[in-house]
């Protein structure tokens, strides 16, 4: 930043940004408990308004499909199922190491191998996916059928041939089959295609159709997760990113406040959209076919909430096939694979409000790392382009304020003299700006342009997994979190006390001594943020004190010249 004097507005601006999105985010998940849902029970049936697959609406009877009737609409399902005491099988790649319940072939375990939760020796892996109460979240998925009979839905009990599937030396693909049929003909297979080196997991239904008759279906995703009140701290910059569901119509990314009781109803149909459950570096994501319209909603399961997408009703004629597939992603935020898999996934990489800016950023900061192969470098290198692309716009700031700091002792001398007259004072003040032609406010543009800049780079750095556990060199090994010894922050106060002494002191001593305290007042702020941002500032404030000592010097001798 290039004039001290605007330090306290930088600081309550940045306060209240924060305070803005805490606002937005979460303020209305302190306060109640999530009403509870009452849920049918098993053999109840429903017609066909109500809930498919527990919150799933029921089948369309608008869009050309037969309508269900009240003989044959589906059974209603029972609320959250215990999956993890059914029998399971284990998946192993190289990325994941999951756990399938063969009750409806439910994901109910899924740790990131590559992904530790502290940086010690023996740290477990992230836990994504879990059926602990403290974090529960599950992602199941099934076929709900029309006609009364038995349905492979997460209900269902499906075979698997091994209880252990591993991803073998060289090769590419998992492909992780369960087997269901109601006994009188009808097939299907449940397979989860697993790739190397991806957290993107290809779920398709092939449906054999050997009865006599035709049989009608749609298929279905919902994650069920653990509700629970998101409590901010400045201590832990973990607590600022967002948790809850996501949804992306096609056009608009949008979070739902579970807590909301007009959100948690949302209810909405639309195509090229997917649904997500996000947390703070990873996220579990569902896209479905983008050519096809899905319906997609929100509901409650006494505690869990449940965000779920079901497909149209498709006919598969007797003695014929067909296939329903749709793809989920359980891992990090990784935002050039998630591009790749869904339109706009990449967004799951909450930046908020600033995310026109922040996107760019980290593009250019992945490109610099692509070469230098060090998120810390790459940080102070973006620093040094960003100074670049705004140094003639600092420059007008940085010459206003020489010329300042050259007339001061005439500011002085005004000040005496017009002690006792405020307006006299003002005018002559003013007269002798414009005599040397200088704009007293000159430094204000640079700062409302740099103050986006410093809150996007924030969130980059806040919400980027590719940061997370990101070591710079000697004691910073985090710059996601913030400095353990806070070295960082106490340089940076130095910086920006060098600077402060660099610059013309206020013309008013009170004002002087606040700008002069501002230093401590950053510092003790910025301790608690990560350490890739304080490196930002500091490399920025290096640069900017190098500039203006460069401008003092220039403007000195341009005033010697003309005297």
């Amino acid at each position: 930043m290039d004039n001290p004097r605007l330090y306290l507005w930088i600081g309550l601006a940045l306060l209240a940004w924060m305070n803005v999105i805490q606002w937005n985010r979460d303020y209305g998940a302190v306060a109640t408990s999530p009403p509870a849902a009452s849920a049918p029970a098993a053999g109840d049936v429903t017609p066909a308004a109500d809930s498919v697959a527990g919150q799933l609406p029921a089948l369309p009877t608008d869009t050309g499909t037969p309508a269900a009737t009240a003989d044959a609409a589906p059974a209603a399902l029972p609320s959250t199922a215990s999956a993890a005491e059914q029998p399971s099988i284990r998946v192993v790649t190289d990325v994941l190491d999951m756990e399938v319940s063969l009750k409806g072939g439910t994901l109910v375990r899924a740790d990131l191998l590559q992904y530790p939760q502290a940086k010690t020796k023996d740290s477990p892996p992230v836990r994504l996916l879990t059926t602990a109460d403290g974090g529960y979240e599950i992602a199941r998925s099934g076929l709900r059928a029309i006609g009364g009979g038995a349905e492979p839905t997460h209900l269902a009990t499906f075979a698997a041939a091994a209880r252990e599937f591993r991803l073998a030396p060289g090769a590419e693909e998992l492909r992780v089959p369960l087997t269901w049929t109601d006994g009188q003909g009808m097939v299907v297979t449940k397979t989860y295609t697993f790739k190397r080196g991806s957290y993107e997991i290809v779920l398709s239904h092939d449906v054999n159709n050997g009865s006599p008759g035709d049989w009608k279906a749609a298929s279905y995703v919902q994650f069920v997760r653990h509700m629970y009140t998101q409590k901010r701290s400045m201590f832990d910059v973990e607590s600022y990113a967002y948790r809850g569901p996501a949804i992306y119509n096609g056009q608009k990314f949008s979070k739902i406040d579970v807590n909301d009781e007009d959100e948690a109803k949302f209810s909405e149909a639309f195509a090229g959209g997917w649904m997500a459950e996000m947390q703070h570096h990873f996220v579990t994501a569902a896209v479905p076919p983008v050519s096809e319209t899905f319906d997609y909603t929100l509901g409650v399961e006494g505690t869990h909430s449940v965000l779920g997408f079901r497909g149209p009703l498709k006919n598969v004629p007797a003695g014929t096939t067909a296939q329903f597939s749709d793809k989920i992603w359980v891992g990090p935020k990784l935002q050039e694979q998630l591009k790749a898999m869904g339109p706009r996934l990449e967004l799951t990489a909450d930046y908020g409000k600033l995310t026109i800016i922040s996107q760019p950023l980290f593009w250019v900061l992945s490109k610099v790392h692509g070469f230098v192969g060090n998120w810390g470098w790459s940080i102070i290198i973006v620093t040094i382009l960003l100074k670049l692309l705004f140094y003639k716009l600092t420059e007008t700031s940085g010459r206003s304020m020489a010329k300042m700091r050259t007339i001061a002792p005439r500011i002085k001398s005004i000040q005496e003299r017009y002690k006792g007259d405020r307006e006299q004072l003002a005018k002559q003040t003013m007269e002798l700006y414009k005599r040397e032609k200088i704009n007293p406010v000159a430094g204000c543009l640079p700062i409302v342009v740099q103050i986006p800049v410093f809150l996007a780079f924030y969130w980059v750095l806040l919400e980027s997994v590719e940061m997370r556990q990101a070591p710079f060199m000697l004691w910073i090994q985090d710059l996601s979190a913030k400095d353990p010894y806070f070295i960082l922050p106490a340089i940076m106060g130095a910086a920006m006390y060098g600077q402060f002494k660099l610059n013309p002191a206020p013309p008013d001593p009170m004002q002087a001594k606040v700008f002069a305290f501002m230093p401590l007042v950053m510092t003790v702020m910025m301790a608690w943020f990560p350490a890739g941002l304080v490196l930002y500032w500091i490399t920025n404030t290096g640069l900017s004190i190098a500039q203006q000592w460069n401008i003092n010097r220039v403007v000195a001798a341009e005033a010697k010249t003309s005297h």
